[in-house]
């Protein structure tokens, strides 16, 4: 829940979800408080360290200054790794009140819902990189300092993955070029844009997109060596059920390229017509009919002329979702502490659209 502080004036308790129900955690980890206690039980004695005729003695308050120091280090090295929030869920607020202050920005949820580990989960895969899209092309000032080294961080795990694993790449190039065009623009215009942080970090970042870039072109797709059943030996009903499934024009093209079969299969026109049925209103396709040369619609290029002028129907394993009932934005496997009777019932996705849309006030 947004406010569970026994006090309106505290920030509230932080809960996370057990399989025993929803549980308070305490502020610092373990390891911390353990590190903490020695280093307080030490701050309360005194150090002597050298010879017996130099001796340097160090008093309580330099030892407890170092204890603080230890914290701070902490908590600056986890904010890479988004160690610091347990909780995978951020409450949605847009005014300031008595019992909260301030507002929620993008760049506070890019931070608090953990998408480092979001795309390691195939089903969040394509909504992550689809978010970072959106945020490059048009919201990237708006990120704070942390959040736009989280953003790095997390783009920096991506290529990594796709180099690792060869999942996707053309999503992940779309992304770069998008971000790289939009880093051009803002490093020209310093001055008259708004960018946190020194100019030489971004032009680092720009250098380091342009190796992304240059490492995903040489990227060399490793040869499966399967000797049991490979594609080529389902039917062709199978194969052809397999094609239908595909929403994306382009992974229908590049599939057709495996063999000659799946080529013949991918220009079927009554394969195209229902992508296009799929993605567009009949109105908007009637107003681009592209004839063949046998009288016939060419539904293949009616579908990519179409994506021109609108946008297509995005489809994504799992998305965020956010709670009606207690206005928060979450991960649905990780649940938030929802007070509603009926939760299921207040559940909303999320597009990565409407995620950007929730912070503009």
């Amino acid at each position: 829940m947004p406010f569970l502080g026994q006090d309106w004036r505290s920030p509230g308790w932080r809960w996370v979800k057990t399989e025993d129900g929803w549980k308070r955690c305490e502020p610092f980890s373990p390891a911390l408080e353990d590190g903490n206690n020695q280093l307080n039980d030490i701050s309360h004695t005194v150090i002597i360290t050298g010879d017996d005729e130099n001796e340097e003695v160090y008093s309580a308050e330099d030892c407890e200054f170092a204890a603080k120091k230890r914290k701070k280090d902490h908590f600056r090295n986890n904010m890479d790794s988004q160690c610091f929030y347990r909780e995978k869920w951020i409450y949605v607020h847009k005014e300031s009140t008595r019992e909260r202050h301030g507002y929620c920005t993008l760049g506070e949820a890019f931070n608090r819902l953990d998408f480092s580990s979001a795309i390691q989960d195939i089903r969040r895969f394509n909504y992550v990189v689809k978010l970072l899209q959106l945020i490059a092309k048009s919201q990237l000032t708006s990120l704070s300092g942390a959040a736009q080294k989280n953003y790095f961080n997390i783009l920096d795990k991506i290529v990594q993955k796709v180099m690792e694993d060869q999942y996707n790449p053309r999503l992940i190039k779309d992304l770069l070029q998008d971000l790289s065009s939009t880093l051009y623009i803002l490093i020209r215009g310093v001055g008259k844009s708004v960018l946190v942080g020194n100019i030489n970090i971004w032009i680092c970042r720009l250098e380091t997109i342009l190796l992304w870039q240059q490492q995903l072109k040489n990227l060399q797709m490793n040869k499966q060596v399967n000797n049991g059943l490979t594609l080529s030996d389902l039917p062709l009903h199978m194969l052809n059920n397999i094609l239908y499934r595909f929403s994306d024009g382009w992974d229908i093209i590049t599939l057709g390229q495996v063999t000659p079969t799946l080529y013949m299969l991918s220009e079927d026109r009554q394969l195209w017509k229902k992508l296009c049925q799929y993605h567009f209103a009949e109105k908007q396709f009637c107003r681009h009919l592209i004839p063949s040369e046998k009288g016939h619609i060419d539904w293949k290029l009616m579908y990519f002329a179409l994506q021109k002028y609108y946008p297509i129907k995005e489809q994504y394993g799992d998305t965020l979702h956010f709670c009606r009932h207690c206005s928060i934005l979450f991960w649905k496997d990780t649940g938030h502490p929802c007070t509603a009777s009926d939760p299921n019932t207040c559940l909303m996705p999320v597009s990565p659209q409407h995620f950007i849309d929730l912070f503009k006030f």
